[in-house]
């Protein structure tokens, strides 16, 4: 059975990620990309669907661990009755080469170690056919192959085959060092040449010390936020721009229910949230590749504008259940590709124009194509001005004008009016303005509840939900507005729930799905700088403190936290979660409040 989400580690190249648990165990790994089939899915199931197990035999051994400052190298240290040895997980950078490297060091003592290596390809189906021999170096290694994925093993004493598992044992004293190789490979070529592992794992610390460098963190939380930020650029693929959502597919909203949803895509409102959390601490690269794969994935007619793409901007991605995966600790079904992608979502117009319009004030130029990208996108909205959608949630029942969707609707209008007015684009902007300001005067008449004094969830109806907090963060009105003060006050009211903060009501259906799921983390960050916005400095610091000690040993954050159980829920490491966590500790940091 895999272990609690918190128990799993991020070790990634930025081309793909794997979790490693706290038990030595990497449970998931994609290759070679994010959004590849699993050759590692006991995640979703147990060893039987792919693992690789690297600890001591010695079951009363202890374990702590750690990653190499502002990096994603794992560092774990084990204790046991005969000594001590540290594992060194590395997914090494910038070599294409989708390899792993652990590397086994003894400290003290000697400690015998076991190591069972799982290969299973495409989410389990494909057992690979494997073989010993010899790369051209004479390195002898284990190669598996299925179809045209294939792994190379090197190092160490190699594991052997008992029943399609390979299992092997060895010892490490103190002053030793075994490094242990898997690289993925195209099976139809061949076996790649093995890079050096101390290059390798010193370019890889060198490089991501050098990225967190750049970014000026001042505040209370500043070792919070490099993380957040660090995980951020861990989910966008070095190669395409194209920023992942998650690392994970189908691990559960509520632990044995339905609500397991594949995340390992690009959606434009969550990569442009990304965007302009990068962008306020000085990531201009990042800014300009996701533009450029913004450009790419939505080429041809905007009115086809999806509102998720692959990690290289393809756009078929149908949502299919694999039967044959038990899922996380039973919660089926497991999904892959997802549904959403054939969604209205009126508001990832808005969210991408604000974060272009955040780029072109970080001083990033507009490029030949962008601003008539941004004017066709703005047709896109004029075209679908009166349109019901799915809203932000993407929700599978009745489409409804969402008050946030259309406040986004608003934003992207704003956005487009201030880039000719303020930056002399060429553009209607006359025409624009009218139709944001009438979208304006429809939001305030028909998105209000005036006997509640609050913004509702959708037109017509009476509950409110936590996405009407970003209200105030693209400026459609003032932190300390009454209308906004009223809708907080009834978001604490209606949402609050063990003092995190709710989507929104699950119960009342609008969804279309079986009610209950846990708080959603992002809601509560969002909290967070409502209060800071509004001089609640104390409820801020309280609920912010509370927020980050969910995160797991190494500073990561999932989708929702169960408060009960104490534990995270739904996929993981959750860029929304990790953006939201910056954006709330920068609006702390503007208090001057100390930690």
């Amino acid at each position: 059975m895999p272990l609690p989400i918190e128990d799993y580690a991020l070790i990634g190249d930025c081309h793909t990620a794997a979790l490693v648990g706290r038990d030595g165990s990497i449970d998931w790994l994609c290759l070679p990309r994010f959004d590849s089939p699993s050759i590692f899915g006991a995640l979703l199931g147990g060893p039987e669907h792919g693992r690789w197990l690297l600890a001591p035999t010695d079951e009363m051994a202890t374990s702590h661990r750690h990653y190499h400052p502002d990096t994603f190298i794992l560092e774990t240290v084990w204790e046991t009755s005969t000594g001590v040895v540290t594992v060194t997980d590395v997914m090494p950078l910038h070599d294409r080469k989708a390899e792993i490297v652990r590397r086994v060091t003894g400290v003290a003592g000697t400690v015998e170690l076991c190591q069972e290596l799982v290969m299973r390809f495409d989410y389990s189906t494909s057992l690979p056919w494997v073989r010993r021999s010899h790369d051209a170096q004479g390195r002898e290694c284990l190669i598996a192959a299925a179809g045209p994925n294939a792994l190379v093993l090197r190092g160490g004493q190699l594991p052997r085959a008992t029943d399609h598992v390979h299992r092997g044992v060895f010892e490490v004293s103190e002053g030793e060092q075994v490094d242990l190789s898997l690289m993925w490979y195209p099976s139809y070529r061949e076996v790649p040449e093995l890079p050096d592992v101390d290059a390798g794992i010193w370019a890889t610390r060198e490089w991501w010390q050098a990225w967190a460098a750049n970014s000026d963190c001042p505040g209370p939380y500043e070792a919070e936020v490099v993380r957040s930020l660090l995980v951020l650029r861990a989910l966008t693929h070095e190669d395409t721009g194209g920023i992942v959502a998650a690392a994970t597919t189908s691990l559960p909203e509520q632990f044995g229910g339905s609500r397991n949803w594949d995340y390992r895509y690009s959606w434009l409102r969550d990569a442009a949230l990304t965007l302009e959390a990068l962008l306020s601490h000085g990531y201009r690269t990042e800014a300009l590749n996701w533009r450029s794969w913004l450009l790419r994935a939505i080429a041809g007619d905007p009115q086809d504008i999806q509102i998720m793409y692959g990690v290289a901007g393809e756009r078929l991605l149908p949502e299919r259940e694999l039967t044959w995966l038990p899922g996380y600790q039973g919660a089926r079904p497991v999904r892959v590709g997802n549904g959403a992608v054939d969604q209205f979502q009126a508001d990832v117009v808005g969210e991408v124009m604000v974060a272009l319009d955040s780029a072109r004030r970080s001083g990033i130029e507009e490029g030949e194509f962008s601003w008539p990208l941004q004017r066709a996108l703005l047709g896109y909205v004029e075209n679908n001005l009166h349109r019901r959608d799915s809203g932000i949630w993407e929700i599978r029942g009745q489409e409804q004008h969402f008050v946030h969707s259309r406040v986004m609707t608003w934003a992207a209008l704003d956005r487009g009016v201030r880039a000719v007015q303020e930056h002399g684009f060429p553009g209607p902007a006359d025409r624009w303005a009218r139709l944001r300001d009438e979208l304006r005067q429809e939001i305030e008449q028909r998105g209000f509840d005036s006997a509640r004094g609050c913004y509702t969830q959708y037109y017509g109806s009476t509950g409110v939900d936590a996405s009407l907090l970003q209200l105030p963060q693209v400026g459609f009105c003032a932190p300390d507005s009454e209308r906004m003060l009223g809708t907080v006050k009834a978001l604490e009211e209606e949402l609050l729930q063990d003092g995190l903060l709710l989507r929104y009501r699950t119960e009342h259906n609008v969804d279309g799905l079986p009610p209950g799921e846990h708080p959603f983390l992002a809601c509560s960050f969002w909290l967070v700088e409502q209060y800071a916005r509004t001089d609640r400095v104390d409820d801020a610091t309280e609920l912010m403190d509370r927020l980050v000690g969910f995160a797991n040993d190494v500073g990561l954050l999932s989708e929702e936290y169960d408060v009960k159980a104490r534990r995270q829920a739904g996929n993981t490491p959750q860029a929304l979660s990790h953006l939201a966590l910056v954006r709330a500790a920068d609006a702390l940091a503007g208090t001057g409040r100390e930690r």
